[in-house]
């Protein structure tokens, strides 16, 4: 497997879940703290498979940066899935604005997390 899954989050307990649950499954999991952080990854030869976003987050949040990614020629093939506690309507939303590729409802489980990120890797989300 070993696909590369970047997961851009502020909060430090959600990363460390998400990361958890994705490494156990055979994942790589990077992760970023804020979208500007995420650059590093994005944008240079760890170049992740899949990247999992937070909505909201500090400085530029996560639905804005999707859209930016999506925008971009280097970024744009790489499948996005917002993550938040919006309601599924919202999420829907949101997900057609940005251009991503589907979410993820906090609270996650692990299975949900990693069946979606599968899903959405073997499918070609």
């Amino acid at each position: 497997m070993n696909e590369k899954i970047l997961i851009i989050d502020d909060s430090e307990l959600v990363l460390a879940m998400a990361k958890d649950a994705l490494e156990q499954a055979g994942y790589l999991v990077l992760t970023a703290t804020n979208g500007i952080e995420a650059n590093r990854y994005i944008f240079s030869k760890e170049r992740p498979d899949l990247i999992i976003m937070d909505i909201m987050m500090p400085m530029l949040d996560g639905n804005k940066k999707a859209k930016l990614l999506k925008e971009n020629e280097v970024s744009r093939d790489i499948p996005i899935l917002l993550l938040s506690s919006k309601s599924e309507a919202e999420m829907r939303a949101l997900m057609a604005e940005a251009g991503a590729n589907g979410y993820i409802l906090k609270p996650f489980t692990a299975a949900q997390i990693t069946d979606t990120v599968r899903s959405c890797l073997t499918r070609a989300c």
